[in-house]
């Protein structure tokens, strides 16, 4: 018969006594690690921020990994790759995008049939979109006055990735005006080619460093098939000798796993964690080497 475990023992509440206190000692080192914030935005709105702080020996600013998320969405949304970032001395801050967050995207579903139809009709949103990018500028402002980041990269999911693809410079149907030249390098999880949002050649232009990842059911909402996430890479130029135009595509990787939900997520999320990092490190050395060969991963670059 198994014997019963006696609770009042002294062994026992010292077990219970180290617990507490390792409990007590790790709440303000996780809690400084990741915060809240808000940041006032041009309209007099504000940007809800989740605030990854730059991990490890950081000296002077830490680099800043600005993240935006995907239609319905918060900022809560993509910890897996802001903690990484942060774990890597990065300062990774986590927008959310209020304009086309959770219940703005409900809303659109009800009226607009379903799923689908909502998500195609908040993507195409000019508002939503602008908001974002203002919501970019608070993002960048509230970070400046703290610790000015001596480089910026921004990376986004999805509508996120949308958001990135406009803030790069690239021309769009909605009218709403990117291009600002905030950023040192680009990364697109999951975006979007040519369509109801972009014309074609709208990536001609890009001449910073991009990584562009998807997936091969990473299926999107205009023709089903993920090659469409792969337009932007085709039609960016040659980077020349610093080779940091790049394109990663995870074998059986859907567009929740970009996001960081999916059933995948265990085996996509280090993939895309480290070619996010290989990629970034190269970005800021001026020269981007492609890392060794990594199983389920097609990488190149041009």
């Amino acid at each position: 018969m198994r014997a019963s475990r006696d609770f009042s023992s002294p062994e026992w509440v010292a077990f219970l006594m180290r617990s507490l206190l390792l409990s007590v000692l790790l709440i303000p080192a996780l809690s400084f690690a990741q915060q809240t914030a808000s940041a006032p935005r041009a309209d007099g709105a504000s940007t809800p921020l989740m605030v990854y702080a730059a991990q490890g020996d950081v000296h002077g600013c830490a680099p800043l990994a600005l993240l935006s998320h995907g239609a319905g969405g918060s900022e809560r949304g993509l910890a897996y790759l802001a903690r990484a970032m942060s774990e890597q001395g990065w300062t990774a801050i986590v927008m959310g995008h209020r304009e086309s967050g959770r219940e703005v995207a409900v809303s659109l579903m009800r009226k607009n049939g379903g799923r689908r139809g909502g998500l195609q009709a908040l993507i195409t949103t000019p508002k939503a979109m602008e908001a974002r990018l203002m919501d970019i500028g608070a993002a960048l402002a509230w970070q400046q006055k703290r610790c000015a980041p001596p480089y910026k990269v921004l990376m986004g999911h999805s509508m996120g990735a949308e958001t990135v693809e406009m803030e790069a410079g690239a021309p769009n149907k909605l009218g709403v005006k990117g291009g600002a030249d905030r950023f040192d390098a680009y990364v697109i999880l999951s975006g979007m080619g040519v369509g109801a949002v972009f014309p074609a050649k709208a990536w001609g232009e890009f001449h910073k460093p991009v990584l562009v990842m998807t997936g091969t059911l990473d299926k999107s909402l205009e023709t089903g098939e993920y090659t469409w996430r792969t337009e932007p890479f085709r039609e960016m130029p040659t980077d020349g000798q610093r080779a940091c135009h790049w394109l990663g595509a995870v074998d059986g990787a859907t567009h929740a796993d970009f996001g960081g939900n999916g059933d995948e997520m265990q085996r996509v999320g280090p993939i895309a964690i480290s070619t996010v990092k290989a990629f970034v490190a190269g970005a800021r050395a001026g020269k981007c080497v492609l890392p060794a060969g990594v199983a389920g991963l097609d990488l190149k670059a041009k």
